[in-house]
């Protein structure tokens, strides 16, 4: 097997809206990813809203997907989850906005566009505020350093081939 069939290929995309305060949680961790450096495989995003753009990269051949996103599941706020959808569910119908970042509709029209995705995972942070503002909470500004290094942890887990996790959720990661 050469090294480039070994190779996982790996996206970490940073997902959600600036506009939104909180909302830019996965926008912003992605932004401070973008300057380090990760393995060969390894692409760090911004997608922001921009969903159908990410399903259409998708479509070049990833096995895992790493989403990085404010997610509401009704803990503290800055909270970090790792969560790994279950890929096999009915999926939702794809997206119809080329602006929707709906991590489930992106997923839903990467498979009516004829691609898939091995593995999902999503790094979530609570959120505190969720209202028309630029900027991040002081909590969830705070939680920014903890999901770093989760996504870093999961990288170097997705590219050695050691994950090995049931479907659900990891919370206080």
């Amino acid at each position: 097997m050469t090294q480039s069939a070994a190779m996982n290929r790996v996206m970490v995309a940073g997902v959600g809206n600036i506009f939104l305060a909180d909302d830019g949680f996965g926008v912003e961790v992605a932004r401070r990813l973008r300057g380090e450096t990760f393995p060969p495989g390894v692409e760090v995003e911004d997608y922001g809203i921009r969903g159908m753009h990410l399903a259409f990269q998708l479509l070049e051949g990833y096995d895992t997907l790493i989403l990085i996103d404010a997610v509401q599941r009704g803990d503290r706020p800055g909270t970090i989850y790792v969560i790994e959808p279950d890929l096999e569910r009915e999926p939702v119908n794809p997206a119809t906005d080329a602006h929707t970042m709906n991590p489930e509709a992106v997923l839903a029209t990467l498979a009516a566009l004829g691609g898939r995705v091995r593995r999902v995972l999503v790094v979530g942070c609570e959120p505190a505020e969720l209202v028309e503002r630029i900027g991040l909470s002081e909590v969830v500004s705070r939680a920014i350093d903890d999901a770093m290094s989760v996504v870093r942890e999961l990288i170097d887990e997705v590219t050695v081939n050691r994950i090995e996790t049931t479907k659900g959720v990891r919370t206080n990661v």
